[in-house]
């Protein structure tokens, strides 16, 4: 698992540890330098001074021990031990040993022929003081560079995240306008440039392909409105004719539906792109109660020979501000979806409180699903009959447009409820 850190943190991390495990290893080496230059020259030194001094010795047994403020020399033979020369000493082999006495700490030279031992002892302890006095030394001047380093790091980030700082917050700062503004312009030829001009020609390509997304639903939508008025006044011209056929006539009334509705999703998807651009200043209030009943009167032909009742409640009156053919398609959708997936009890259309609710008796939609109804061309499993996928897809962009919510849930008894809220009351 990989911990998300900040880049400036990441910075500063890194020179705080490189910092501190550079003062750390220079202490150690200084540390272990110190110690092996002190024991090589004084370990030399006694043992030259006992050497020269049992060859003295052997030559002129008259000469006596050498005396020092802080060496001590002692000359004894096998079995016939000096007194002066502790236990501790004389337990030593052939050589240089740190030894610890009561009078304090030595380096101890020892010289053991068949014939004659000899000691050489130099006093260290003042070395032992300022070797610890050079250990805390040491580790304060390592907290020193760790906490140096951790400025120098966070100084060096501020200077470095500063470019990448100052393009986050002009791309936060970015609006809707018509032409997105370049970033490049403000930043150096470097890296932190290299990438506001990628993040150019990115906003470049995507509002171009923004702009003809919305030129070609506009152009759709316009253009499918005069077919669209053609067909519903030739319908209107035909049903006003007194001597129809009734399957004529129900064929008729099937396609000035479908024209209807074709009507108001082309105007529902002009008045998204106007509304996108800024420019959609149609709206007016309209009572969501005539805009139902109108679409329950369209949708009634799907009952067909169904065992299937269809109310609505209007419990009260319910204004919202914007386009009759948004509010119509809207509502329309979740109606034409409780009918048709129904096939019998009843569809209930409740008003009210801020919100339009369909509930139906149908086969709901299973629990995992439901997240994915408003996926554009997403079909459930258990769904059957015609359709492309894009009516609730649509609709769910008419919602967030303006600052609707909808939601589907499962009811207790059997069934789906739609719920579509325009505002809390």
């Amino acid at each position: 698992m990989q911990f998300r850190r900040r880049l400036r943190s990441r910075i500063v991390l890194s020179f705080l540890i490189f910092g501190t495990l550079l003062s750390a290893l220079f202490a150690l080496s200084t540390m272990f330098l110190q110690s092996y230059l002190e024991d090589q020259l004084i370990g030399a030194t006694l043992q030259e001074e006992l050497d020269d001094y049992v060859n003295q010795l052997r030559l002129d047994p008259s000469v006596v021990e050498p005396f020092y403020s802080r060496i001590q020399g002692y000359v004894t033979r096998p079995g016939d031990p000096n007194q002066t020369v502790s236990s501790a000493v004389r337990s030593l082999p052939t050589g240089v040993h740190d030894v610890r006495l009561p009078s304090g700490i030595f380096k101890a030279a020892v010289r053991k022929d068949e014939d004659l031992w000899a000691f050489l002892l130099y006093d260290v302890s003042d070395n032992h003081q300022l070797k610890e006095q050079l250990l805390w030394a040491l580790i304060a001047a390592v907290l020193l560079f760790s906490a140096l380093s951790f400025t120098l790091g966070a100084w060096s980030s501020l200077r470095v995240m500063k470019p990448v700082t100052d393009l986050a917050d002009r791309l936060q700062t970015l609006g809707d306008e018509d032409v997105p503004r370049r970033l490049a312009d403000h930043f150096a030829d470097d890296e932190v440039g290299e990438l506001a001009k990628a993040l150019d020609s990115y906003a470049h390509r995507l509002h171009h392909m923004v702009e003809r997304d919305r030129e070609f639903n506009a152009d759709v939508s316009h253009e499918l409105r005069s077919p669209l008025t053609v067909i519903t006044g030739a319908t209107e011209l035909l049903l006003a004719q007194p001597d129809l056929e009734q399957k004529v006539r129900t064929r008729l009334l099937r396609i000035a539906r479908a024209a209807r509705q074709s009507a108001d999703i082309t105007t529902a998807l002009l008045h998204m792109v106007r509304a996108e651009q800024g420019i959609d200043k149609d709206s007016a209030a309209h009572n969501v109660g005539d805009i139902v009943n109108d679409v329950v009167h369209l949708y009634e032909p799907l009952i067909g020979g169904k065992p299937l009742r269809l109310e609505v409640i209007e419990e009260d009156r319910v204004s919202v501000i914007a386009p009759e053919s948004v509010v119509a398609v809207t509502v329309g959708n979740l109606i034409g979806n409780a009918m048709r997936y129904t096939a019998e009890g009843e569809v209930r259309i409740t008003i009210g409180n801020g919100r339009v609710t369909v509930d139906d008796t149908g086969p709901g939609i299973p629990e995992e699903e439901l997240v994915h109804v408003f996926d554009r061309h997403y079909r459930g499993q258990n769904i059957s009959g015609k359709g492309a996928g894009l009516g609730l897809a649509i609709v769910k962009r008419l919602c967030e447009l303006y600052g609707w919510s909808i939601r589907f849930t499962n009811r207790k008894s059997g069934g789906l409820r739609a719920e579509l809220l325009f505002f809390s009351s």
